[in-house]
């Protein structure tokens, strides 16, 4: 008996010897993706630094964020970037509004409270909706919202931040219906059952129980929503007026009607001018100074995500 368990006890160790080399190899492997990821996010950071020094040696930080006027022609050759920057986060802003309540509403219907036939359709719906290009998005707002809306509105166009805003928000909603609608899915089980068992009515259940439980991951939804609506560019370019002047009081945009004025956000200008700019001019350079802005932008939208996702976390340990 001991002789023939000699050679079973020299297969089982070579099994485990391969399965420690298996986990160390995958463990290296993952450790160097990750390495890679945020090497690329730092060489990209880097090469738009680097492409944008030749302008900030000519022009000043500070005239270039707060300067009022883009309009890098001469003669008067003039780069501030305010109102690109404020077109930005005014499309932004519409975008998560009409966004975030329509994206978790649907979200919530298709996890909890819609049978298995009509949840299969929705989440197809969605699916194909993610797979629009932007392209016919900016179509469809070009001949339909926009005439739309300048004749309900009665405004002298229809390309305005709103009309921007909106076709943005309708953008986004797959990413944050997606998203959420699996956050609300790995909620478990045992808490609806808790809220039922304790008296709770449905709804009850999934405004106090289930959502709570999920808003991680709604969060994550949202932040992600954002980040398409920021980096989005052919919509915004065909839809928005392309008009390079800051929104009057953007604290107050519904007092002053700036959600019906034409405005022009850093990923159009980039689109728009990075063809017909002369390389290595100091317009050319200006733009790469735009993509800085942008890429600030978006690590801000990012690190707030962070925070909140690891408030909620400390809170609910």
């Amino acid at each position: 008996m001991a002789i023939e368990a000699i050679p079973t006890i020299k297969v089982s160790r070579v099994r485990q010897h391969g399965r420690h080399f298996s986990d160390r190899f995958m463990s290296a492997f993952i450790h160097v993706n990750a390495f890679l990821v945020v090497l690329s996010v730092v060489l990209i950071f880097a090469f738009l630094i680097k492409e944008s020094m030749p302008f900030f040696q000519k022009r000043t930080l500070q005239s270039f964020l707060f300067g009022s006027s883009w309009y890098p022609l001469e003669p008067s050759d003039t780069f501030g970037a305010l109102p690109l920057i404020a077109g930005t986060l005014l499309t932004t802003a519409i975008a998560v509004l009409f966004a975030l309540p329509f994206g978790v509403l649907c979200a919530v219907y298709m996890s909890e409270l819609a049978p298995a036939r009509i949840k299969n359709t929705l989440k197809s719906t969605v699916e194909i909706l993610a797979g629009i290009p932007s392209v016919v998005i900016g179509f469809i707002g070009m001949t339909i919202l926009a005439p739309l809306l300048q004749e309900r509105l009665h405004l002298m166009t229809g390309l305005t931040a709103l009309t921007g805003g909106v076709l943005l928000g309708f953008m986004a909603l797959p990413t944050i219906i997606s998203i959420a609608e699996d956050a609300l899915h790995a909620v478990p089980q045992d808490y609806r059952r808790a809220s039922l068992a304790l008296g709770g009515t449905r709804l009850q259940t999934v405004w106090k129980s289930t959502v709570p439980a999920a808003s991680r991951g709604i969060i994550a939804a949202l932040m992600l929503g954002i980040g398409r609506a920021i980096g989005e560019t052919m919509t915004v370019l065909m839809v928005t007026g392309n008009a390079a002047t800051v929104p009057t009081k953007l604290l107050a945009p519904v007092a002053d009607n700036s959600l019906f004025q034409s405005i022009r956000t850093l990923t159009a200008t980039i689109a728009a001018e990075m063809g017909e700019t002369a390389q290595y001019s100091l317009h050319y350079h200006s733009l790469f100074a735009l993509g800085v802005v942008l890429f600030v932008i978006t690590l801000i939208v990012n690190s707030i995500a962070d925070l909140a996702l690891n408030r909620k976390r400390h809170a609910s340990s």
